[in-house]
């Protein structure tokens, strides 16, 4: 028998979720998430020198990215997430 553990209701001031009721926030996450990729493949955060190459450092460059990314689509973005939204929000043409 699966027994699944009930999660705490959300207390006043947490965030709603994103999700169907949110695709906004969802739009918006997936195309700071799409960014903060594209910025990695640049080499944004990438150091090649005598101080760089501990292991915390690629994991501190990835946060670095995906502040810059956060800030860029709250800045108006690359114009994914209107795209992704609107694809989230149509009604389906199944004929259903």
């Amino acid at each position: 028998m699966l027994v699944t553990p009930s999660l705490p209701a959300p207390g006043p001031g947490a965030a709603p979720p994103a999700g169907p009721a949110h695709p906004r926030a969802a739009a918006e996450a997936l195309e700071a998430s799409f960014l903060s990729e594209m910025l990695k493949a640049t080499g944004l955060g990438e150091q090649h020198n005598s101080f760089s190459g501990s292991a915390g450092e690629a994991q501190f460059a990835s946060f670095h990215r995906a502040a810059i990314a956060r800030e860029i689509v709250a800045a108006g973005g690359m114009g994914l997430a209107e795209v992704i939204e609107a694809a989230m929000t149509e009604a389906p043409h199944d004929g259903a």
